[in-house]
């Protein structure tokens, strides 16, 4: 009987989620099949210029961590995916990252920009505001450089200052309880490798286990900050038993 009651509690909790998905999807191929795939074109494009933002943040403390250019990359793969021509677009993308990832005098700009070509589309905003909290928190903690970014980029789309800072507060409270593994075979058990592997296989199954848990701009829309909140937890809790098993295979 417990059991039954078990399930049925996590089929109404699936049955939630898939609830939830896709209020819009303006992210797809359909959508852009007919897009002209250029540096112009995607660099003025609202995914174009969510990524300039996102290299603003990322690399805000100075630094673009291990885990942050992990999530970038995987990041190129989705939006690419939906728009003609996916290598010349990833790459166009990684362009735009470069380029606007040292720049912090045209934050304002850029995140104007974006607002105008969503048309302050409160749901896109909505999502890309969460998506770049939960960035700025995913290696475990914002630095003072990234929420002054954050800042300027939540003025710029004329976001909510209560639901910025709501949003802020649940990806702060939900860092501070993640708890790092308790031991070191909590952390192959996690990853699902052996002390006998090497790092190579042990890294191979990190960036398995990213992709697979990573927030995924694309594929989120419409879903609760919810979703975002047990994604970045878990991206968090694989990257630590990660570094943790690093630490031991150096010694």
């Amino acid at each position: 009987m417990t059991n039954i009651i078990v399930l049925a509690i996590i089929g109404y909790f699936f049955y939630y989620i898939f609830k939830s998905y896709s209020k819009y999807t303006d992210y797809s191929k359909e959508a852009f099949k007919n897009f002209s795939v250029s540096h112009d074109s995607l660099k003025h494009s609202e995914l174009g210029l969510f990524v300039a933002l996102v290299a603003k943040v990322a690399k805000a403390d100075g630094k673009v961590d291990a885990l942050e250019a992990e999530l970038v990359s995987i990041m190129f793969d989705d939006i690419s995916a939906v728009f003609p021509e996916p290598e010349k677009t990833k790459q166009i993308l990684k362009d735009i990252f470069s380029e606007e990832k040292g720049r912090t005098d045209n934050v304002h700009t850029v995140a104007d920009a974006l607002s105008q070509a969503t048309k302050r589309n409160k749901a896109k905003e909505q999502q890309f505001m969460g998506f770049l909290i939960q960035l700025a928190f995913v290696d475990g903690e914002c630095s003072k450089e990234e929420e002054a970014i954050l800042q300027i980029i939540a003025e710029a789309l004329e976001f909510d200052p209560n639901a910025y800072h709501a949003i802020f507060e649940q990806f702060e409270n939900m860092i501070k309880n993640v708890q790092p593994k308790a031991s070191i075979e909590d952390a192959y058990k996690l990853l699902g490798v052996n002390a006998e592997d090497d790092m190579q296989s042990i890294k191979k199954a990190y960036r398995k286990l990213v992709r697979e848990y990573h927030p995924d701009i694309i594929k989120s829309q419409g879903k609760s900050e919810e979703y975002m909140k047990v994604a970045t937890a878990k991206t968090q809790e694989i990257n630590q038993a990660y570094e943790m098993i690093k630490k031991q295979k150096i010694k």
